[in-house]
């Protein structure tokens, strides 16, 4: 069994304590690793190689080509290693093997090579002579050492989200993965250094969010915050951080899918399904909410049963599963709460709604593919996130009701509507408040394209050139065109008469 270390200025370093933790399979509860229980020494210790690093102009000052050709390497290392990180991957979450192979790792790949171009696109500005004595341009610069917080859902995925742009702008990183799913992030780490990444650029301290995760928002060498989990988590990171810093903060989701009366039925069904349970529903973008018109809504409930009785449950590893475990036994626990409440409120369970009697699975953290109807729009299944593969399915009469419940939450990450007539689904994408809008789809993402919601779902970008922005500062810099100063109102040396 491989025992874990930080990764601190391109070494391998123990934890100040000594002390490490197990690392299971949420599949069988086999002890994968042991990581390190990291303190806020830890953390400082790594803080310090990042800010020395950037100090040294060791990263930042290296051409954009120079940077791009690590990032290029590096991407070409994860490829050649996809096939054991996808494993790794599947095993630590619990998500499936062919999801984790299909969708995750050719995703990452690309997203370093897509930021690797981006580092030789960093530009800034001219402006006009607005004084009449000069000219004036804008400067894009690398901000400094970046706290990167990352979710267990999507353990290295996410954390290349937000590490390539970063590193292509010129900053330096500290990562903390989640605790119960560090592995994969660790093993990337070696690939770093074969990439001709410096020392103290990459850093990856694991431990707890209490410990690990307030050390790295308080340090006040941190100069940007980038986090992507639930909101109360975010919340606390924007009121205790100590300081004034940067923040990029993509939060939780509440999406909805609205199937207007002339959709592809069937097509609507298959995208709430696959959009809905992908990673057993924990994704912040998962279909959570479908509102369908009452003339359809027998239908296309049975529909949607139909397909989600044949999603197939078990070793993640395994070809023909399409659904894993829950990532924990809290995950588990939170699941069945929200839908014990669906229940005592008067919901009722279409499709689910417990965990599977198969004894093989009995040591994983399984729960059926759940679909509710009879939920109340006020009912805190409607309203809050589950984070888990629970999809409630609402009747609506016209299309302003549709659009006035689907935005009737506190989050604004992401949304989907189907629809044959194209100029009504883009009144609706024009009108639903969220920060993507997918139309006959639900779920896409490109390297090309950014992601990140509105109200209680954060601000800021992940992914395109967007979140490339997000890791740079603007700098005004003036340049006198005269050989003499002119004396003015907006010119004048203290002491003059």
């Amino acid at each position: 069994m491989k025992k874990y270390l930080n990764f601190i200025n391109g070494k391998w370093t123990p934890p100040t304590t000594e002390e490490y933790y197990p690392v299971k399979n949420p599949y069988n509860q086999e002890v994968l690793a042991t990581a390190p229980l990291s303190t806020e020494k830890d953390v400082d210790t790594a803080v310090q190689a990042a800010k020395k690093a950037f100090e040294s102009d060791v990263w930042s000052k290296k051409t954009p080509a120079e940077r791009a050709l690590c990032l290029l390497k590096l991407a070409d290392l994860v490829e050649q290693h996809a096939e054991r990180l996808a494993k790794l991957e599947a095993q630590d979450v619990g998500k499936t093997l062919k999801y984790a192979q299909d969708s995750d790792l050719p995703f990452i790949i690309d997203n370093l090579r897509f930021f690797a171009g981006a580092a030789r696109n960093l530009e800034g500005k001219s402006a006009s002579d607005y004084s009449g004595m000069g000219m004036s341009f804008i400067r894009r610069e690398p901000i400094g050492v970046v706290a990167a917080i990352v979710p267990w859902n999507y353990p290295l995925y996410i954390a290349v989200w937000k590490l390539a742009p970063a590193l292509a702008a010129g900053n330096c990183i500290v990562i903390k993965p989640a605790s119960i799913t560090p592995l994969t992030l660790l093993e990337f780490a070696d690939l770093t250094l074969q990439a001709g990444i410096p020392a103290g650029v990459f850093n990856v301290v694991v431990g707890s969010g209490n410990v690990v995760g307030d050390a790295l928002m308080k340090h006040p060498d941190v100069d940007m915050i980038t986090f992507t989990g639930d909101t109360a988590t975010g919340k606390k990171i924007l009121h205790e951080s100590g300081s004034v810093k940067h923040f990029e903060l993509e939060l939780g989701g509440k999406a909805p899918m609205i199937v207007l009366k002339d959709a592809d039925l069937d097509m609507a069904a298959q995208g709430a399904v696959v959009g809905g349970f992908w990673n057993s529903g924990q994704d912040c973008t998962a279909v959570t909410r479908v509102y369908v018109h009452n003339s359809q809504f027998k239908l296309f409930v049975q529909k949607m049963v139909s397909l989600t009785k044949k999603i197939r449950l078990g070793d993640p590893l395994a070809k023909h599963v399409d659904m894993g475990p829950l990532v924990s036994a809290k995950q588990l626990e939170r699941v069945e709460s929200y839908v014990a409440l669906a229940k005592k409120e008067g919901g009722k369970i279409a499709c689910g709604g417990k965990r599977p009697s198969d004894k093989k699975l009995a040591a994983g953290y399984f729960y059926e593919p759940t679909l509710l109807t009879g939920i109340k729009q006020s009912s805190k299944v409607s309203q809050e996130e589950i984070f888990g593969p629970v999809i409630a399915i609402y009747p609506y009469t016209n299309y302003p009701e549709a659009l006035e419940k689907a935005n009737g939450v506190v989050y604004g990450l992401a949304a989907s509507v189907y629809g044959m007539n194209i100029y009504d689904c883009m009144e609706m994408a024009k009108h639903l408040n969220f920060g993507t809008v997918w139309i006959n789809e639900h779920g896409v993402l490109a390297s090309e394209t950014p992601h990140g919601g509105f109200k209680q779902s954060g601000f800021g970008k992940d992914l395109s050139m967007y979140s490339f922005e997000e890791y740079t500062r603007i700098k005004h810099i003036y340049i006198d065109s005269t050989r003499q100063k002119q004396r003015s109102w907006h010119y004048t040396v203290y002491g003059d008469k």
